[in-house]
């Protein structure tokens, strides 16, 4: 068998080797790998403007689209001298040099690494301290229309520019919908947070039928606005980022005009090429357009003094310093003496919403190293359980994906709220049961290295 010959492409002064550049990444539309770059540098400007100067997390797949992908924070021992790296701390502690690209061979080397996606964090090398865009990730539930995301965006648009900022939009090249607005780099990572949490609380004020800001899934509806996007750690697809979906789609920045009747499908890796050639970057000013968290800050004020406390943080954050209970829903059911913790599946030592009380009835029904093996249990439990389908929602369906040490894993939940309470299968052991942390014995996520030991059935 022919060994596969590289192909080496002189990029911005520099010689860049593609290595096995004819191998598929994406079997439904055949797309090789040397044909992500050549997207990538057909698109160079707008995905430039997107991650220049941003320390990166490399997320590799390196057997193309299907298959799994992992987290390589470090950037690779084995690289060229003119690659740039930047030291980042994380919240367990631990540090990482990180992948910073400002030009398009540095951008064409990491896609050679298997980055299908692009995902820098939302600061500059410069200055990693303090964030200069807030971040607004619109995450549709299950079975919301796409015209209610376009809706909610218009809102979220209008809720920006009433507290001073200029909203830059994108489609995810996924389900949901991004929103980026520019901001002074003079405010901590907590901060930009709660002035994202006061923006989804506004958001979700003004259309409370189709837009929340409940961080438990079993508790939302609609259109959930992520504020922790916004926490320190978490990163977003960039602009012009193709998805590891089966139609190559992706993240594509928008002018305003267009969302109201725009079609996530529209934009993958063989239309966006000609879209930019044709009409350009819509995202083009918005490095210019820097606005002040000032307003919304002072919003997150009139809330606390409403009443309302800090949203919850995501479970594998530390607390942080000054910060009020995480789940104060749940300490509050807790003290008037309503929700429980649902029992965990037999073998486990915790159910499915860990340690925290729910009025909801949930049951866990998959851990899986993969979604694929996931749904193939959850289609498993629901050929024993037929009789109750009928009754559940898209939205009963709680598809989450969990972060392991290095790749993300996938966890099925099923809210039985609208099963009549007689007819509620109970928990039974899981059909898929992976644990991500099996074998491991470094620290965990919290920087903790005595990990609480596991009970094994």
């Amino acid at each position: 068998m022919p060994v596969a010959k590289d192909e080496v492409l002189e990029i911005a002064g520099r010689q860049v080797t593609i290595s096995n550049p004819d191998k598929v990444f994406f079997p439904k539309t055949g797309h090789t790998k040397l044909d992500l770059v050549r997207y990538y540098m057909a698109v160079a400007e707008g995905a430039l403007r997107g991650v220049s100067g941003r320390p990166m997390a490399l997320k590799r797949f390196v057997n193309g689209a299907e298959g799994q992908a992992f987290f390589q924070k470090r950037a690779p021992s084995s690289r060229p001298e003119w690659i740039e790296t930047v030291e980042l701390s994380f919240p367990s502690g631990r540090t990482a040099e990180e992948i910073v690209v400002r030009d398009a061979a540095q951008l064409a080397w990491i896609i050679n690494l298997g980055c299908i996606d692009l995902n820098p964090h939302p600061v500059r090398a410069v200055d990693l301290d303090h964030p200069d865009e807030l971040r607004v990730d619109l995450d549709p539930v299950p079975g919301v229309p796409w015209t209610q995301i376009r809706q909610v965006a218009m809102v979220t648009r209008d809720v920006l520019k009433d507290f001073g900022l200029t909203g830059w939009p994108k489609t995810s090249g996924s389900r949901g919908f991004h929103i980026y607005a520019r901001i002074e780099p003079r405010w901590s990572f907590p901060e930009v947070r709660r002035a994202a949490v006061a923006l989804a609380r506004e958001v979700e004020r003004r259309a409370p039928e189709i837009a929340t800001s409940r961080w438990w899934k079993e508790e939302r509806h609609g259109v959930f606005l992520d504020y922790n996007q916004n926490a320190k750690d978490r990163t977003v697809a960039s602009a012009y980022s193709i998805r590891p979906t089966a139609d190559a789609r992706v993240s594509t920045p928008l002018s305003w005009d267009e969302v109201p009747t725009c079609e996530a499908q529209a934009f993958t890796i063989d239309t966006v090429p000609n879209r930019f050639a044709r009409i350009g970057d819509p995202s083009l000013g918005i490095d210019e357009a820097v606005g002040s968290l000032d307003a919304l800050l002072e919003l997150s004020r009139q809330h606390e003094a409403a009443g309302f406390g800090d949203a919850p943080w995501p479970p594998h954050f530390v607390k942080q310093e000054g910060e009020p209970a995480r789940v104060q829903l749940s300490r509050r059911k807790r003290e008037e003496g309503s929700g429980q913790v649902p029992p965990p599946a037999p073998g486990k030592t915790v159910g499915p919403t860990g340690r925290r009380r729910s009025t909801m009835p949930l049951i866990e029904i998959a851990r899986a190293a993969t979604e694929t093996e996931a749904r193939a249990g959850l289609q498993r439990w629901r050929a024993r359980h037929a009789e109750i389908w009928a009754h559940l929602a898209p939205s009963d369906i709680l598809v989450d994906s969990m972060r392991g040490r290095n790749t993300t894993w996938t966890r099925i939940r099923i809210n039985l709220r609208n099963v009549p309470e007689p007819e509620r299968p109970p928990q039974e052991a899981l059909e898929v049961d992976y644990d991500p942390w099996a074998g491991y014995t470094g620290p965990d996520r919290s920087g903790q290295l005595d990990r609480p030991k596991r009970q094994r059935p």
